[in-house]
């Protein structure tokens, strides 16, 4: 069974850093994109940075330049390095994995979330 375990969340003040972790285990046979989203009260989860498996990085419009999404060598394993925090930065974080894994039967292309981690940014 794949898994997706985050950590790293916690109240900060503005200005401050945070570094969230996300690392998945279970029988994966290829990652297709690695993605952190975030979700405020009553807002829509919103992507803030992904990056896929050939390398290629987008960020939020919000976040570019103060965030940075790190995918560690071949590990699936991945982190968001987010300097600069805001208040509209506070939300639940979601690490997100597209994957190729073996159903039993074959190898499909899923989707894996996290259990989220609260980020609050306040003075």
């Amino acid at each position: 069974q794949v898994q997706l375990a985050e950590s790293g969340g916690g109240l900060v003040q503005p200005g401050d850093s945070l570094r969230l972790s996300c690392a998945a285990s279970g029988n994966i046979f290829s990652i297709i994109v690695l993605a952190w989203y975030r979700q405020a009260p009553e807002k829509q989860r919103e992507l803030v940075a992904s990056v896929v498996s050939g390398g290629g990085i987008t960020y939020a419009d919000s976040v570019k330049g103060r965030f940075t999404i790190s995918r560690h060598g071949t590990e699936n394993a991945m982190s968001l390095q987010m300097n600069n925090l805001k208040p509209n930065d506070s939300a639940v974080y979601y690490c997100n994995m597209r994957a190729v894994v073996w159903t039993g039967t074959q190898h499909r292309a899923r989707d894996y979330w996290g259990q989220g981690t609260q980020v609050t940014v306040s003075s």
